[in-house]
């Protein structure tokens, strides 16, 4: 392991030699100086990992070495020890960014201990997150082979998504590959739950998970208060890993009463899931209870044009009780600060909801992008720029805003998105439907082993087009290509993020309440 170099400034260096030579024979290399002038001197001279700094020094005191040093190496760690306790001190010094903060007297293994927190945390961390998931790893493994209902369905995303995010902050490519191998592993059990389960759901509602359709009805209705306005954000596209990186910004001004899962309806795509949550029907019930606003994959035109007008009908159909609404739909930066600076007038309502559709225009322009392909290379850089969107959007300022106020906030979503890695040969004719997770046409021709079958999509609480209609949907990472372009179309849509079949990722979609701290 290479050699720690520390830089050590006390008037009183010579009453510390034990602690010196404690670090030394712990294979710590220290320089030390009497004052700070002498400090940034060798400082300039020499690189150092770590400075430690007496507050109380004649000439340049710690703090102002402490200016000076950050103006040289904002980066490197630095530690103020100071005789003096009082509370305007420690405030200036966190206020200078100090590292650590430690009172005298001070004995060798409280400086051995701060060394390893600075210096060492970050592969003491590694090895203890490498070391944790191997051990739940074989737990997980145990866990995959066992019939597992849909909330412990819910419970293994979760964990896996909670490894997911710990070994990010490792650079060990086998860790991460054992993790990536699991998650496969986890997709294919799971898509064979699903073809198990989901049609059965549908007949009997109560028997499975809640679903989009069900979402208002069993998780929003029972939560309205008449006196307290709730805000509805529904971000599309977002996943739970996503959800997972901006709730600690989000948690800085709200307290999270309720962190949830529900399933999305299949095809997991805007135009089915979304439209079911506000509706709070399913799509064949849709099309016969709306036939002038629902929209089929070959009807032309926008398929989520009338949300706000579903939304009113559940209202009053499921709610039963006055409920004043609004509906907005963000696309743009005008828009979202147009929600902000209107805030005051939506408090008069009980409800209301906000779709904001950035992260589904990322994931698009991902596909159609070079440069934002690159940006987001992988999951680890597409939540990172979900959190940077997040970080800077007003969509942040909104629920600033909304921190002050008596309200309630849900954010959730419509369904998730997958990174395709394997393509799978699909024919169907010229009015087949685009999506390359699910397809829906006549005749289709396929091979059955790489798709969930739904050949009578009223099985599926899914519209008949026509009488040989039926629905096929991609499961864990595969993509539709047709044969002919079939190089064009793998080239292009390989290792894109795509929605509309049967996966963790697209499925199992976050519910979080939240109340103002």
């Amino acid at each position: 392991m290479q050699e720690t170099h520390i830089l050590w400034a006390d008037d009183e260096i010579d009453l510390l030699r034990p602690h010196i030579l404690f670090l030394n024979e712990k294979g710590y290399r220290v320089k030390t100086v009497t004052n700070g002038i002498d400090a940034l001197d060798l400082f300039k001279k020499e690189h150092f990992d770590l400075v430690f700094l007496d507050e109380n020094m004649p000439g340049l005191t710690g703090l102002e070495t402490l200016a000076q040093i950050k103006n040289l190496n904002p980066a490197i760690p630095t530690v103020l020890i100071t005789k003096n306790e009082e509370e305007h001190l420690m405030e200036d010094a966190i206020g200078s960014k100090i590292d650590d903060y430690l009172i005298k007297p001070v004995n060798p293994k409280q400086i051995l201990l701060t060394i390893k927190k600075l210096i060492d945390n970050k592969r003491l961390v590694s090895e203890k997150i490498s070391m944790a998931y191997q051990q739940d790893f074989r737990n997980l493994g145990m866990i995959l082979n066992e019939q597992l209902s849909f909330s412990e369905w819910v419970d293994v995303y979760r964990k896996l998504i909670y490894w997911e995010l710990s070994l990010d902050s490792l650079e060990d490519a086998g860790m991460h590959e054992i993790l990536t191998s699991q998650k496969s592993e986890a997709n294919i059990q799971f898509a064979r739950f699903i073809e198990r389960n989901y049609l059965t759901w549908l007949k009997n509602p109560d028997s499975g998970p809640i679903t989009s359709d069900q979402l208002f009805r069993k998780k929003v209705f029972p939560i309205l208060e008449e006196e307290v306005p709730t805000f509805f954000i529904l971000i599309d596209n977002l996943r739970y890993d996503q959800w997972r990186i901006i709730n600690p910004i989000i948690s800085d001004y709200f307290r999270m009463e309720e962190e949830s899962a529900y399933y999305s309806i299949l095809p997991t795509a805007t135009q089915y899931a979304r439209n079911a949550i506000f509706s709070g029907l399913m799509p064949s019930e849709m099309e016969k209870q709306f036939p002038g606003k629902w929209k089929n994959d070959e009807d032309e035109g926008g398929k989520n044009l009338f949300e706000h007008d579903f939304l009113k009908d559940q209202v009053n159909r499921s709610y039963r009780k006055p409920c004043k609404t609004s509906y907005h739909k963000v696309l743009t930066l005008e828009q979202g600060r147009d929600i902000t600076d209107n805030l005051n007038n939506l408090l008069n309502n009980q409800l209301n909801v906000v779709v904001y559709n950035f992260v589904d225009m990322l994931s698009h322009a991902r596909t159609d992008m070079a440069m934002i392909k690159e940006l987001a290379s992988d999951e680890s850089a597409y939540r990172s720029l979900t959190l940077s969107w997040f970080e800077h959007s007003p969509l942040l300022d909104t629920l600033k805003k909304l921190a002050r106020k008596k309200v309630k906030v849900i954010i959730t979503t419509d369904h998730g998105t997958i990174r395709v890695k394997h393509p799978s040969k699909v024919i169907g004719d010229r009015n087949t439907n685009t999506n390359l997770r699910y397809k829906q046409g006549k005749n289709l021709n396929y091979d059955s082993r790489e798709v969930f079958q739904v050949k009578n999509p009223s099985d599926a609480q899914l519209p008949k087009l026509h009488v040989s209609s039926s629905f096929i949907f991609a499961k864990e990472d595969s993509f539709f290509v047709y044969p002919n372009n079939y190089n064009y179309y793998v080239n292009h849509f390989n290792d894109t993020f795509q929605h509309g079949g049967i996966s963790l990722e697209e499925m199992i979609v976050p519910f979080v309440v939240y109340l103002p701290k």
